[in-house]
């Protein structure tokens, strides 16, 4: 990484102190009284992931100049919302492994799982009332429902091979982007911004999430050969069209788009490395690069219009990140 684009780590070492708040909530948030409830949650919560929804919310607090203890409340609600949609994920699409552990649902069961993500979703909501606004309620409860429609999309497009980039999108961004553009939409919200910046919130928050997304659905075709067939192998198996497949499918030949096409349809694995040899043939792992990179231009365009402070910095350097992305 470059000293104007550092890593994701580095952009959030600035909110460290507001995350061990939010850390704080989480653990007094997770006391059911049930055990097993605390058990998975937290499992699946200290997985490692970089709580980017959570720290984006903070981030515009920083930004907006909002200093109160509702930035910590909220950011606490978009993980265990996050946190939810993982559980019910790894469920549907039958993972044994997330972040290189193994999923909750192997730990647990199914049952376990996806009844602690019912508990998770409903402690998010009795949290929202805390803030006492009706505008915060709304945005999350928006949020909610478009991931679910995003997920129900996503298994209406199963072992689709003529999904388009369009479809495509409009699930990731129903899906994974949501979130992330609720999560900079309650820190605007929080800090009471004009409907103007408000609304570059939660622009900034879409794009960075889109591009998230695509680099995510990049990696699996870049990354460590190790992992390589284990991820591109689930994809196909569970029939997921991403964009790399999607360019490759157009930009190939009539032969090469056949490959792909039956092994979407089928879920079926015998042509793996015939299918990872076309993409990167065809320079499809480019024009997705491309699109993400777009995106993440379009979320820096969007944190410019905060005000100029080391908060608002950080939001374009996160951004910024996001063209190396490397993990």
């Amino acid at each position: 990484m470059t000293d104007s684009s550092p890593s994701a780590a580095a952009v959030l070492s600035l909110i460290a102190d507001d995350m061990r708040q939010v850390d704080a909530v989480i653990a007094r948030r997770l006391d059911s009284g049930v055990p097993l409830v605390g058990e998975v949650s937290r499992y699946i919560i200290q997985s490692g992931g970089k709580r980017l929804r959570p720290a984006l919310l903070l981030l515009v607090c920083g930004a907006l100049g909002y200093r109160g203890d509702q930035q910590f409340n909220l950011a606490a609600v978009v993980e265990f919302i996050h946190t939810a949609t993982l559980l019910h994920d790894d469920v549907v699409d039958e993972s044994t492994l997330r972040r290189g552990r193994a999923t909750a649902n192997e730990n647990f069961g199914n049952p376990a799982s996806v009844l602690v993500g019912d508990f998770l979703y409903s402690r998010a909501f009795q949290m929202m009332l805390d803030a006492h606004d009706m505008r915060v309620m709304e945005i999350l409860a928006e949020a909610t429902n478009v991931i679910a429609e995003g997920e129900v999309m996503q298994l209406m497009n199963m072992h689709d091979p003529g999904l388009d980039e369009t479809a495509y999108l409009q699930v990731i961004r129903s899906k994974t982007a949501k979130l992330f553009e609720a999560s900079a939409r309650l820190g605007a919200v929080l800090s009471k911004a004009d409907p103007q910046v408000e609304r570059a919130c939660a622009d900034y928050g879409q794009a960075l999430g889109t591009a998230f997304q695509v680099i995510d659905d990049v990696l699996d075709y870049t990354g460590d050969a190790g992992e390589l067939g284990k991820n591109l192998g689930d994809d196909l198996r569970e029939g997921k069209v991403t964009l790399p497949l999607i360019a490759a499918m157009r930009r190939g030949s009539e032969q090469q788009h056949a490959v792909i096409r039956r092994a979407i349809e089928s879920g079926a694995l015998e042509e793996l490395d015939h299918i990872l040899a076309i993409v990167r043939e065809t320079g499809a792992l480019e024009v997705a690069q491309e699109a993400a990179a777009s995106e993440a231009r379009r979320a820096m365009s969007a944190a410019k219009q905060l005000p100029a402070n080391e908060h608002a910095q950080a939001l374009l350097q996160l951004a910024a990140s996001l063209l190396q992305r490397r993990y």
